[in-house]
């Protein structure tokens, strides 16, 4: 059996599945799924491409990313969902707490919608199977959210702060959690909890050689119950090349996967179409 005519049959055994939690499960064999993936490199090709990044400033701080191209004639939107996690909260998800959302992923698989997901090293830890089956999907990709969800800098949010000089090695430690909990390829992008950062902070995770992925729409789920709202926050704010931020924790953002069933069809329906970050930062370093 070759190695595509495995990849297929894999792909249509986990059609039996059900999604279990925010990422189990495999990707669909539909067209515009197929059109998500990155085209499987025949013998003697070479290898894919890494996603785009932008490069350094000039005064060395690592790049920030916050929409794509405002272009009229291509309206492109990128949904990004972050799965966040403190150290604190281990032991609540262990007791059942749920700091996933399988409803929120299978939407988006049954709707077809391209998402990154930026996902903390303790979250990873929590749900590797989860964390995998994100990874494996071509519809969508994996970033990372920090390991430890610690801002990078304070006030922040009310979030924990991390120990000084701790920037670098904390996004390190992300990107290890997420290889160890089965993405051998996470995206090189980087979002700071909170969205929190300062100069000197960028110039500490330079040399991990990241994009830094802020938004310019906030979609208001963290502690609400309220899907109108969000509904409502998110097509206010959308333009072309937007990247919007959202949550995949149902604990802390229970109305989340309600909202996306409502935004996905309104936006369709006024001419966006879906996309992963790396298209619109590979877009915008062309």
């Amino acid at each position: 059996m070759t190695t595509r005519t495995r990849t297929v049959a894999l792909a249509l055994a986990a059609l039996a599945l059900t999604a279990t939690a925010c990422g189990t499960g495999g990707p669909a064999p539909d067209a515009e799924r197929a059109s998500a993936a990155p085209r499987e490199a025949a013998a003697g090709e070479p290898a894919p491409r890494r996603p785009a990044t932008l490069p350094l400033t000039r005064d060395g701080r690592a790049p920030v990313f916050a929409h794509g191209r405002r272009a009229p004639r291509d309206k492109t939107v990128a949904l990004t969902f972050d799965a966040d996690m403190t150290a604190d909260q281990g032991p609540r998800a262990a007791a059942g707490e749920p700091f996933d959302n399988p409803e929120l992923v299978g939407l988006l698989r049954a709707e077809r919608v391209p998402a990154t997901f930026f996902v903390t090293g303790m979250w990873a830890r929590t749900y590797p199977e989860q964390t995998a089956a994100l990874g494996r999907d071509p519809l969508f990709e994996v970033a990372n959210h920090s390991y430890s969800h610690y801002a990078f800098t304070r006030p922040c949010h009310g979030l924990p702060a991390l120990e000084p000089g701790r920037a670098l090695a904390e996004v390190r430690q992300g990107f290890a959690a997420l290889r160890a909990a089965g993405v051998p390829d996470p995206v090189p992008y980087f979002r700071f909890p909170g969205g929190c950062y300062t100069d000197a902070t960028l110039r500490a995770i330079a040399p991990a050689g990241v994009t830094v992925v802020q938004w310019d729409v906030a979609g208001g789920d963290p502690f609400t119950e309220d899907a109108d709202a969000v509904v409502r926050q998110v097509l206010s704010g959308v333009r072309p090349g937007s990247v919007v931020v959202l949550h995949c924790t149902r604990s802390a953002a229970p109305a989340t996967a309600e909202a996306v069933r409502r935004v996905v069809p309104e936006l369709r329906e006024r001419g966006y179409r879906f996309t992963r970050v790396s298209e619109l930062v590979a877009d915008s370093a062309r």
